[in-house]
């Protein structure tokens, strides 16, 4: 191994241990989730683990910075900031995640960024402030979105961006948490139909 190769391998080894555990928790939870099992999954040793994080928990937070923070971002945000019609968009963004969690199986274990805020914002202010952070930058980037839609004139004058954003971040939750509690997946597309509709209602 070259001097300048080392860093790399040691970059996709931490790789590799980041998107493992990312898996583990959303599978497990973070306090059911086995580090054990991370390190089996990435191919490596707790040694390896412990070099690159001081501990669960710093791993924990790593994820979410490292691996749920760039899913949201490329996922839900990247195009609305650029679309003149957030409300196309973000009802594209609703049924085409639905659909492609149904079909591969992940909805039924709900949304990774829900599923930590759910477990543990009430038990670490670690969590709690990285989690909440993530929750205003989507909320901020949707109203902004929606009162970008106004000024295009594909958005309804006179709505409220700030208020309609929270409620739609809070839906999509909702939405989520409903199929993983209800393991209906009819019932988790029925609430996306629904606020698609309440969608269109917002149209200029």
């Amino acid at each position: 191994m070259t001097a300048r190769s080392a860093p790399k391998a040691k970059d996709a080894t931490r790789q590799k241990i980041l998107l493992a555990a990312f898996a583990e928790f959303y599978k497990n939870g973070f306090q059911g989730g086995s580090l054990n099992q991370i390190v089996d999954a990435a191919g490596t040793t707790k040694g390896a683990l412990f070099h690159h994080f001081e501990g669960k928990q710093a791993l924990g937070y790593a994820v979410v910075d490292e691996v749920i923070e760039p899913i949201l971002m490329s996922g839900w945000l990247a195009s609305l900031a650029e679309s003149t019609d957030p409300i196309t968009e973000l009802q594209r963004k609703f049924r085409t995640f639905v659909k492609a969690d149904i079909d591969r199986g992940s909805w039924l274990q709900g949304c990774p960024l829900n599923n930590l805020a759910q477990e543990m914002s009430p038990l670490d202010d670690g969590f709690r402030s990285r989690i909440d952070r993530l929750y205003t930058i989507w909320r901020q980037r949707v109203a902004t979105a929606l009162t970008n839609g106004v000024r295009a004139g594909t958005v309804a004058k006179g709505i409220a961006p700030k208020s309609i954003a929270a409620m739609l971040v809070a839906a999509q939750m909702g939405i989520w948490g409903t199929g993983k509690s209800s393991q209906n997946k009819a019932v988790m597309m029925q609430a996306a139909e629904a606020i698609c509709d309440y969608l269109d209602s917002l149209r200029a």
